[in-house]
């Protein structure tokens, strides 16, 4: 009986891997001093491919499915071992499996700021992050470059390689898309479209495959922001200033009346009740957002009814917040200082 034992532990039938758990990449079949029976079976499963070593060297790979081991399988490792046509010995090899399935919900960030050069603003810096997902596409590759002869190689021994793949290329990626910074950083499809152009050709060094990349937010400096959010502002009405000053307008009022704006009248807008001129700077208002609003310009007399419904406390509430986003940089002095002359004159 020790001695039939024996020769059992000796040589090996059936070579597969069972997946046990997720986040495994590489795996090397036991050997231990056991030979591989010729004619035994390799099975191959869905999601899976098999790569014979022999002495350090790439040979035989398989895909799924079920194979009989022997000289007309394993083509190349027949050429390393110099066997002829008759061979039928038991003989060794690596056998290492590879899980080739998409290794989804990979995270992704930036600890620290990063800088980014910008053809508008030079240098920038910000924070991201966001997720991507990937699969072993080249399994040789692989093996060579990355898992080696390890028993197993697992996603988390990938992570950090990975992750600083990522934020190395971010630079390089807003750099060779060609596209504005701030444009890239309101559309968070289009920078992950850019990362995923540069990261794909990094991937494949490693004989990974990048499978999708998504950007969850991107936090810029404070004063960035206030341009994109600008710039977000003038798509929604366009280029021309006059309609941006009157859609700012028409967010400022509610916001205002709600607050007790009339309560004091200070700054500008008290310098103007101090003119006698509350009402009707209000009426100038409400005919300015009434003209940007409508297909064509409003007669005097529409824009007279129409203004006719705006309430003082509106005008200097309206009036507080035009100030504000002069203090905040939205408004240029000049601009508010345009826009202020224009109403003043319309006032005489």
């Amino acid at each position: 009986m020790a001695l039939m034992d024996f020769i059992k532990k000796q040589f090996i039938d059936i070579i597969q891997w069972t997946e046990v758990s997720d986040g495994t990449l590489a795996w090397r079949f036991p050997m231990a001093d056991m030979e591989i029976q010729n004619g035994a079976q390799l099975v191959v499963r869905e999601s899976q491919m098999a790569l014979f070593v022999n002495e350090g060297k790439a040979a035989d790979m398989f895909g799924p499915g079920t194979y009989r081991l022997g000289t007309k399988t394993l083509p190349v490792l027949t050429y390393l071992k110099n066997w002829d046509k008759l061979f039928e010995s038991p003989f060794k090899s690596d056998v290492y499996f590879f899980s080739v399935r998409q290794q989804v919900d990979q995270k992704w960030g930036t600890s620290q700021p990063i800088t980014v050069r910008d053809k508008d603003f030079g240098a920038v810096r910000l924070r991201a992050f966001g997720n991507y997902s990937f699969r072993v596409a080249d399994p040789k590759l692989f093996h060579t470059e990355i898992s080696g002869t390890r028993a197993d190689y697992g996603v988390a021994d990938l992570d950090g390689q990975l992750r600083g793949l990522v934020l190395q290329n971010i630079s390089n990626a807003v750099a060779s898309s060609g596209i504005a910074f701030l444009d890239l950083a309101a559309n968070q499809l289009m920078f992950a479209q850019a990362l995923t152009t540069q990261l794909t050709r990094e991937f494949e060094k490693l004989g990974l495959k990048l499978e999708g990349m998504t950007v969850q937010n991107v936090s810029l400096p404070e004063e960035l922001q206030k341009i994109l959010d600008q710039k977000i502002g003038m798509g929604m009405v366009g280029n021309d200033m006059a309609r941006f000053m009157q859609y700012q307008t028409a967010q400022a009022i509610p916001q205002f009346a709600e607050g007790g704006g009339a309560g004091g009248g200070s700054g500008i807008a008290g310098d103007a009740m101090g003119l006698g001129a509350g009402v009707a700077l209000g009426q100038v208002l409400a005919q300015n957002l009434a003209a940007g609003l409508q297909p064509a310009p409003a007669t005097a007399a529409a824009a007279s009814a129409q203004a006719g419904g705006m309430k003082p406390e509106e005008v200097m509430a309206t009036l507080e917040k035009l100030a504000d986003l002069k203090a905040k940089g939205i408004v240029t002095q000049d601009e508010f200082d345009a826009k202020k002359s224009e109403l003043l004159r319309k006032l005489v």
